[in-house]
């Protein structure tokens, strides 16, 4: 029997984001930049940003995206809320820190811009500064780039790195009978975002299992547990309860993107991969009646307005 479909929408709102493409010599090393250039990129309540892996592509992945210089890669976004006043100068930091400690460092990569558009960060030369003055700018594969020697042989990388709109927090909530067919059916919900073209999930294998809500009663922090919905919790006479009867155990996919349509696509694809798990009694959402953001994406989509 299939779980049921709350009749609800994810709240997400708008970011600003960069998005760029990793090669190296093979998946292993793919990973590994990958791995080391989207840790600690899980939530913007204290992380320098929200990052993670779109999905592979080139040989061993999605092949109708070829990479430059044909080789095995992987397409990363990282996210900073556009509420964010100096989003600018926090996306251009965090980007900086993690493709040159990251992605310059890990064996045979590369890196290569993906948003061409009119704002960018002059990112390419700032990482090919490591050069010490070794470093020059060259033409390859028909794209202008840094060249930096390193002790492998040469670090490339695309001079502008492109920067866009896009949008963050778009989410599920699996409501499980015990911890087991929650943390099942979120599961199957990550292998059905991975291969949807522009959405990433940044946390520990796609899934939060401490999902938070807005506010805290502490002055230092931005968020917080989500009380109503703990089910060890649900016994305690001053929280206002909101678990269904027979739920233990409430497990959480929230999605980036590159824009509504492509997360309406991810939500969809979560939501029919995961909804016959079982033990998994409801599949929900959280938001906040539009006062975090005005993007809504409905779990029925038959709710969902015309763009």
């Amino acid at each position: 029997m299939s779980a049921l479909i709350d009749d609800t929408y994810a709240e997400a709102f708008k970011s600003l984001y960069v998005e760029f493409l990793i090669t190296a010599k093979n998946r292993k090393w793919v990973d590994h930049a990958v791995n080391a250039a989207v840790g600690n990129g899980s939530s913007s309540i204290l992380c320098d940003c929200e990052a993670g892996m779109d999905r592979y592509v080139g040989p061993g992945g999605d092949e109708t995206f070829e990479t430059p210089d044909g080789r095995p890669g992987a397409i990363v976004q990282m996210h900073v809320p556009r509420f964010w006043k100096d989003r600018n100068d926090r996306l251009e930091k965090s980007a900086l820190v993690r493709i040159s400690q990251n992605v310059m460092t890990c064996p045979t990569a590369s890196c290569f811009n993906l948003i061409d558009s009119e704002e960018y960060f002059h990112m390419g030369r700032k990482v090919a500064y490591f050069g010490n003055g070794y470093q020059k700018r060259i033409e390859r594969f028909g794209r202008k780039m840094w060249w930096v020697p390193i002790l492998g042989g040469e670090y490339i990388m695309d001079r502008r790195l492109g920067r866009s709109d896009g949008l963050m927090g778009g989410n599920l909530w699996f409501f499980g009978k015990d911890t087991d067919s929650a943390l099942e059916a979120a599961e199957k919900g990550c292998e059905a975002i991975a291969p949807v073209d522009g959405v990433i999930t940044t946390f520990p294998g796609g899934i939060a299992g401490s999902g938070s809500k807005a506010g805290s009663d502490y002055d230092f922090t931005i968020a917080s547990t989500f009380e109503k919905f703990c089910p060890l919790l649900q016994d305690d006479p001053t929280v206002e309860h909101g678990l269904p009867e027979g739920v233990n155990s409430v497990m959480e996919i929230i999605m980036n993107g590159r824009d509504m349509d492509c997360i309406i696509k991810a939500t969809q694809a979560a939501i029919n991969a995961s909804k016959d798990t079982e033990g998994l009694l409801m599949i929900s959402a959280g938001n906040y009646g539009g006062r975090l953001g005005k993007s809504f994406i409905y779990l029925h989509p038959d709710k969902q307005p015309a763009a």
